[in-house]
């Protein structure tokens, strides 16, 4: 009898011990859904959306203007939290448009195909990497908008987190310049 006993608690113990996994589905867009940079309503803007769910936090994804920013966000050091799922919108769902890229047509980050350094503006007015989940898709709106397909692993790091000239002034000389300085502090 004893030794049925403590494998019975043992197992008890680690039944205890195990974590349920965190729902991390992709959750539809509202009133609610706030940019997780500019804290502004998404509904409002227009291009595609993004939202990342973080180990630790569940139903409560952070959400994205632009997916340029989330695929920024994804690739910085100094996240507090694991990214357990990101998704984006499909941009070739029925009934897309740019004015209203939609609430429910998510699509996996990682599986979506990504028109790149074309012409199309995000919802904050800075160049866009914009998912699809059709290749042909994304083929035809690089064709039309210009840009190049890629899969999220392939898109370059010059694509989301360099700066973006918004107020027509395209002189980097200050942020190049802060940069050298940094270098020069941390001996890089």
């Amino acid at each position: 009898m004893r030794k049925l006993v403590i494998p019975l608690i043992l197992l008890a113990l680690t039944a205890c011990k195990q974590e349920e996994a965190q729902d991390t589905s992709a959750l539809p867009l509202d009133e609610d859904s706030a940019g997780h940079y500019c804290q502004m309503n998404l509904l409002e803007h227009d291009g595609p959306k993004a939202q990342a769910h973080l180990k630790g936090l569940p139903g409560a994804p952070l959400f994205f203007s632009q997916v340029r920013d989330v695929v920024a966000y994804m690739r910085m050091p100094e996240q507090s939290h694991e990214i357990l799922s990101v998704w984006v919108n499909d941009m070739g769902a029925p009934g897309v448009t740019w004015e209203a890229p939609g609430q429910t047509n998510w699509i996996s980050a990682e599986e979506a195909f990504y028109v790149v350094g074309g012409r199309a503006v995000g919802g904050m007015g800075a160049p866009e990497v914009v998912p699809f989940s059709d290749p042909d898709k994304a083929t035809r709106f690089a064709a039309a908008n210009g840009g190049q397909v890629a899969r999220l692993a392939a898109i370059p790091d010059s694509a989301v987190l360099a700066p973006v000239d918004l107020d027509g002034n395209a002189d980097d000389t200050d942020y190049n310049e802060r940069l050298r300085s940094l270098s020069r502090k941390y001996g890089e």
